[in-house]
Parts: structure tokens; sequence; C-alpha cells
């Protein structure tokens, strides 16, 4: 670092030494006294946890802090008015540590802490915020990420740490800032901020591409209107917006002027750290703060940053040479600028410095000087702290105890970890109509992992809105009802996702006396079929039973133009009358005719009859056509059409009860997932999958039996005779010939002992079985159908037994030699004994 003399001028590099050295004795730090550290309650055997690099400093670390001590010294002779910079605060075990070395680049294995978003938030809903205590003085200590992550608490120097760490493992050009910030930020105070949920969303508006000018092209008509009159109505335009704009913006400062937090007596005086992000790394654009406790960004020219200190990162420290008398919104944040940042490592890559041709004819260093002097720079040591970890469990607990809740102005926020609650519940906003928080207005639910699909949820007016995504029995996407009347035939939109669907319905709306329903891609070019429900007869029915279907009155059906018909014969709408027997039919439109052919028809008394015969009459039907000149149509044609469009009235009044079907399965479907909120579960979750742990603890089962029947296989076979004998290191020849037979002998008297007790069982099966039918012989006239029963079960029992004894006893007389011829074969191979035979 070069020193600066009082008069601006950088001191010359052969100046006299002797005149150095007094400068440096002269220099005397006028402090207040410094307050013993506070350190956390940490025995000395709680010391064991951590490694060496926490309770011991490297010989590169004593230099560092050597070099930080010269830089504080300076900075304090140098800037007497202003308070020390955070440098070596202590750690958990009570050790001075480099701020810089205690930030330790991480990038963590989940995809939202990727970018800075994730990252803030994640950091924001994990810890818990400790203020400092006293808010005007630097902390003393500063614990490690890994323990920080552990407590869950921390400071706002806590907050920036792990931050910053992040993003800087993220690929970010990120800085923790050490400065100072209103209270409202210090205290992470957001009841004067609007929810980010609730901010309106920046719409990047497209420019339309002005097609480029043709060499032939017609010129567009002149415009013959006054161009005074154009003027005078642009100025008045524009005066009423400038007024209009005026009269919201003395609002804005008004309610601004009402909602502004009281004085603090503390104001310019509350120091806080948070993270500075440069532009130019992972397309970031242009500079701006993250506040840590909030996880919000800020603009710097943002009015609750008062000041700036210092900014550090994992290579090097910087200490701010700017004025700060307006804030941070005239400083600038490019560190290689000397005069307003002075940093420390003079070797960091951030650092380098271009020093003009006239200075390097000053001081006329040659090649080989440049290279030691390179050599001589002081870097960065290593990062004392533990890897940042964060297991599957924390990262989705998030919160402390898996819930956290925000105050914001008029609104609430509710944050909830996944699988916390049983409805899946993960986030919950309440909007109120003032600052109180006492006049509910909205409540918007977010959930995650539900069986049924559900999303959001929006109670609003009384009406509530519900979201699903895709997978659902009957392709539901949203469903809108009124909170007061849940049940079937009320007023309710149901949006479905008409891909997933045979008959392409996209919408349904239905009223108490009206279903609108909208389709999407039919084969029948059908779009639109709108309903007219009836009045129920009053009937004196069982209360349990279910009243009679609402009568339909009116079908309207309309139809999309179908280009292989002819327009006179395409449909365009038909409407069923039904309470009035009358069917009215309108076709497409024609292009040059400005109204389209219509034919209207009344059914015959027995149109319901089935198998019998309509009868016709030219009083049935009314035809308007379009063009006079064209042929009418045949009785017989028209005929037929009438018995095709009772078919399909039949047809349209079997879809409209399978609509209302339809729609009472969905709230009886509903009301059942509302009451079991049952969760979604991966297969993968081993630690809330109860079917893949149950199976997990199968297969270990398995394989511990698996385990020991080897080991059981593999058991020595001759370790119970050569106990007899003592065991010795060598076997002689007869011992060898003894123990074969010794060995055989036993398999063979075990064979045999196995053949014995399959026999007994057999005979004591086949005896119990002669038994009882004796017993039966002689009691079989008096025996009820019961006891015949039990008596003919025993018997099919004893015959499967008596069979099953009898094919084990078999198969093991027929094993036995094998296993006999196996068992020398392995006394003859086997290694002790093998030499004798």
């Amino acid at each position: 670092m070069d020193i600066i003399i009082e008069d601006g001028q950088e001191e010359s590099p052969d100046a006299d030494v002797e005149d150095l050295k007094e400068e440096l004795e002269a220099i005397q730090i006028t402090a207040e006294p410094i307050i013993e550290p506070i350190i956390p309650t940490i025995t000395k055997e709680d010391f064991s946890e951590y490694p060496e690099s926490y309770k011991d400093n490297t010989n590169k670390e004593k230099l560092i802090l050597a070099y930080v001590e010269n830089y504080r010294r300076q900075y304090v002779h140098l800037f007497r008015d202003r308070k020390p910079l955070f440098l070596n605060p202590l750690n958990e075990c009570g050790i001075e540590k480099f701020v810089c070395t205690t930030l330790r680049p991480t990038l963590l294995s989940y995809k939202a802490l990727y970018h800075w978003q994730g990252c803030a938030e994640f950091v924001a809903d994990y810890l818990t915020m400790k203020q400092l205590e006293p808010p005007q003085e630097l902390p003393m200590c500063l614990f490690s990420p890994s323990t920080i992550l552990k407590r869950q608490l921390g400071n706002c120097f806590d907050f920036s740490n792990i931050l910053c760490s992040l993003l800087l493992g993220a690929g970010y050009d990120a800085y923790v800032v050490s400065g100072y910030a209103t209270k409202e930020i210090c205290l992470a105070d957001e009841s004067r901020q609007i929810c980010p949920l609730l901010q309106p969303k920046k719409e990047v508006v497209k420019e339309a591409e002005k097609p480029e000018p043709r060499k032939y092209t017609v010129k567009p008509p002149r415009d013959l209107r006054s161009k005074f009159i154009i003027k005078m109505e642009a100025r008045r335009k524009k005066e009423a917006e400038e007024e209009e704009k005026k009269k919201q913006q003395e609002d804005e400062e008004k309610i601004a002027e009402l909602e502004k937090p009281p004085p603090d007596a503390l104001y310019g005086l509350r120091i806080h750290a948070w993270v500075l992000v440069r532009g130019g790394k992972r397309e970031v654009p242009e500079d701006f703060f993250i506040e840590p406790f909030t996880g919000q960004s800020y603009p710097p020219s943002s009015t609750s940053f008062l000041g700036i200190e210092s900014v550090w990162n994992s290579i090097n420290y910087w200490a701010n040479m700017q004025n700060c008398a307006s804030g941070c919104k005239d400083m600038s944040f490019d560190l290689m600028d000397t005069e307003k940042w002075e940093y420390m490592l003079a070797g960091s890559d951030q650092s380098q410095i271009e020093i003009p041709d006239v200075e390097e004819e000053l001081y006329d260093l040659d090649d080989d000087e440049k290279e030691n002097d390179d050599e001589k720079h002081l870097d960065m040591p290593a990062t004392w702290v533990l890897p940042i970890c964060v297991t599957k469990n924390q990262y989705e607990m998030r919160c402390p105890q898996g819930k956290k809740t925000t105050l914001y102005k008029k609104a609430k926020l509710e944050k909830y970890a996944n699988y916390l609650l049983k409805d899946g519940l993960v986030t919950r906003l309440s909007v109120y109509d003032n600052n109180e928080l006492t006049d509910l207005k909205k409540v918007q639910e977010w959930f995650e992992n539900r069986e049924d699909k559900l999303t959001t949820r929006v109670h609003q007016d009384g009406l509530i809105t519900e979201d699903f995504v895709e997978g659902r029995p009957r392709s539901l996407q949203q469903h809108v009802y009124k909170a007061s009347n849940p049940g079937p035939e009320a007023e309710r939109t149901m949006t479905f996702f008409h891909k997933a669907r045979v008959n392409g319905l996209c919408k349904r709306e239905e009223t108490p006396t009206e279903m609108t329903e909208h389709f999407v891609n039919r084969d029948d070019f059908l779009y639109l079929r709108h309903v007219l429900f009836g009045k129920r007869q009053k009937k004196v029915a069982p209360a349990t039973a279910e009243g009679p279907p609402r009568p339909i009155l009116k079908i309207t059906e309309k139809f999309h133009r179908n280009d292989a018909l002819p327009a006179s014969k395409d449909v365009e709408e038909q409407i069923f009358i039904i309470h009035e027997d009358k069917i009215q039919i309108t076709y497409h439109r024609e292009d040059p005719n400005i109204t389209a052919s219509t034919r209207d028809f009344y059914k015959p008394p027995n149109a319901e009859e089935k198998g019998g015969s309509l009868q016709w009459s030219n009083d049935m039907t009314n035809t308007f056509q379009v063009n006079p000149h064209g042929s009418p149509a045949k009785n017989l044609a028209i005929y037929e059409n009438l018995l095709q469009l009772i078919q399909t009235e039949q047809k349209s009044i079997q879809a409209v009860r399978s609509s209302e079907e339809e729609v009472k399965d969905i709230l009886m479907d509903r009301q059942k997932e509302e009451l079991a909120s049952e969760l979604a579960i991966s297969v993968y979750d081993t630690e809330r999958n109860d079917k893949a742990k149950k199976h997990r603890k199968e297969l270990e089962r398995l394989a511990m039996e698996e385990k020991l029947r080897r080991q059981e296989m593999e058991m020595d076979y001759l370790a119970p005779f050569l106990a007899q004998i003592g065991n010795p290191d060598k076997i002689s020849k007869t011992q060898a010939f003894k123990l074969k037979e010794d060995c055989l002998a036993d398999l063979k008297q075990r064979l045999i002992d196995k053949a014995n007790l399959i026999q007994l069982r057999f005979e004591k099966e086949t005896s119990e079985l002669h038994k009882r039918q004796q017993d039966y012989q002689q009691k079989q006239v008096a025996m009820t159908k019961e006891d015949e029963e039990q008596y003919f079960n025993y018997c099919s029992e004893a015959m499967f037994r008596i069979h099953i004894l009898e094919l084990r006893l078999n198969r093991h007389k027929q094993m036995a030699p094998h296993k006999y011829m196996q068992l020398e074969q392995k006394l003859r191979q086997d290694p002790r004994l093998s030499v004798y035979f």
C-alpha cells in the first residue's frame, strides 16, 4: 500500500529511510478503550469439534495478519475521523482471522442455488436474524459459514459472508460490503414495503419491426386534416396527461409522507453488511446490492444504504476513498481506480494497475527486477473454514422449524417447508385493506406435492379459484366457484386441459339456470354448446332421495366452417327448443351474401317413439333460402334431415346429462381429496416413502440371510472331529483315516436319523387317519352335516400331509448317497487330508 502524506502527493520511493521511520513512529492510535469481545460459551472440550485451522494460524496467516495490522495503522493515521475497518475478527475458538479467508466459494448441487435469486432467498429463509449489539459498533466475532448454518442464527455479517460464498461459487463477481444503512434495513423491517409477490412484473415490450420500404409501392393518401387542429389536440392531451401525472405524484408524495418512518436517533451510524454484485459476469448487466436479511435486490442509488467503509471477497480487500455524504448513488464501484478504492494486496489480479510510460521511464526498472518484484507480492492464504455443506433435508426444511412469517405493507407472507403441513401448503399470502392487517381482502395459497395436483388457491370477493397441473383423471385445470355455495348446480367455471380430453372440452361455465361449454379441435367442428334449464317441479320425496334432473328447455350448438361442404349445407348453429318441440337450423353464410339460409322444424307428436314412422306434412318445416334461383330441397331430403336432427337432439341431451354427472363427480372427488389431503412422495425419496423403505429393509434382510447361509455353508466340517483329538498342527496318516471314517460315519448316521424321523411322522399321520376313519364308520349315521364337513376337510389335509411326507422320504433316499459321495470327495480334496489319499 502506498503511503499518502497530508498534502495529497505520493511520497517518492527514494525518500530517506530515517524520515520514513520517524513518520511511522509518530503515528499514535488514539482510540476508545477496546471492549473485551463476547465469545460464545464454548468449553475447552467443545474445541475438539473443530479442525486445527480453527484453533491456530499458519505461518502465512500470521504474515497476512501482520500485513493487515500495518494496513490498519496507516488507515487510522490517514482517516482519524472514520470508524475502524472490519479486518480481523475472532472466530469460534477466539482466534483472529482475516475476513477474506472466512469466505469459501461454494457451488451446491441444488439447481435453484445456481442463480443469485435462489441463493439470496435460501440464506434469508434458512437463517434467523440477530441484531448487532450495539448497532453502531462492528462485531468482534465472525464465525465460519459451516457453524452459522449449523446454528441457523447470525448477524448481517454472517448472512453476507454465506451469501457471498454461494454467489462466488456460482460464478458471480460478488463482494461483502461493510457500511451504514437505515434502521428499516438493519432491523429487516419490511412493513413499509410492498410484498415481492404483489409487485407487477416488468414486461419487455418488443418494438414492432418496420417493413422495409419497397421501390414500387402505392403512396399513402394525403392527410387532409388541419395540422393546427392536430397540434392543438396533441397539446391539450399532453397538458391533461401532465396534470394527471402531477396530481398522481402529489398524492404519492402525501402518502409517502404519511407512511414515512419516525426519525432515527442513530441515522447514518447503524452499521450493516450486505452484498455487492458487479456487472460483467454471469450476464449481469449492471451493479446491484443484495440485502441478505430479505434476499431483495436494490440499485446502488437506493436511499436505504447510506455509506460504505470497505468491500472484500476471497481474493482482496478494498477500503473506500470516496465521499459518502449523499449515500451510495454517486459512488463508483470500479475497484481498479486507485483514487477511489485502496486495495490491500498488490499481487491480486483485481489490483493490477497499468503504469503510464512516463513513470516507467522514471523508475527505469529492468525486466528481471520487475519479475523479482512480482514474486515478492503477498497473495491471499487459503481459507480456514470447513466446506459449506447443506443436506437435502436441510435444504428442503429451508426455514428454522420449517416455517417463517414476514409482514409487509398491507400483506402478510407465510412460508412452510415441503411436507411440513398435511395439506402440502408451502406459501400463504394474505392481503389486507389497511396497514393494521385487520381487514382481510385476499388470501392466496401455494401447494406442492399434492396427490390431487392442486398448485394454488385464491380466496377473493367471495370466490375461490383453484389451479391444477396436468395429471388429474378428468384433466381439470382451473375451478372457480362461490365459497358460500360450493355444491352442484351453482355458479362455477371449470377450465380443462383440452388436449388430454377426448371431447376437446376446454371450458365449462355453469349457473343454476344455464350451462355453457367451449370445445377445441373437434372432428365435428363443434365449438360451443349452451344449455338453458327450467325450474324443477315440486314433488314430495324422501329426504335422502336425489331430486329429478333439471328440465332442459333449450340447447344451442355452434360449429366452425367445414370447407368440405358447401356453405348452404354446412350448419353454423342448431337450436333445440325442447319445451316447444322445435328445431332451428342456421347455415354458414356464403362470401358474397350478408345473410344465411335457415330452416325450422316442428317435431311431430310421435317423435319420441322408437321404431315408429314419423308423420310428415309440409307445415312441419319452414325454410329461408338466400339464393332465390337455387333449387329447393326435396321433401325426402328434408324428412331425412329431420330424422337425423331428432337423433342429434337425443345425443345432445345425453351429452348435457353426462356433463352434469361429471360436475357432480368432480365435486365429490374434490371433497374426498380435501378430506384426505394426500401428498405425493417420489419413489427416490427413501426417507418419506414407506413402500421404498419397507422394500429396502426387505432386501437388507434377504441379503443378511444369504450371508448367514453362505457362512454356514463355508463352515469347517472337520472342526468337531479335530477338537476331539486336540486340534493338532499336523495330522498323521492314522489320524487322517480316522477323521475321514468318523466324518462319513457321522453323516451316515444323520442321514439315517432324518429318514427315521420322516418315517415316524408318516406312520403317525397314517395311524391318526386310520383312527378317524374307523370312528367315522361307527358314527356315520348320527353325524351332522357340519361334522361330516369337518371329517372330509381333515381327511383331505391328512392325505396331503401323508403325500408330502412320502415325497420327502423318497427324495431323501435318492439324495442321501449323493451327499455321502460329495462329502467323501471333499474329504479327499481337503488340503489337510489330501496328502494321504
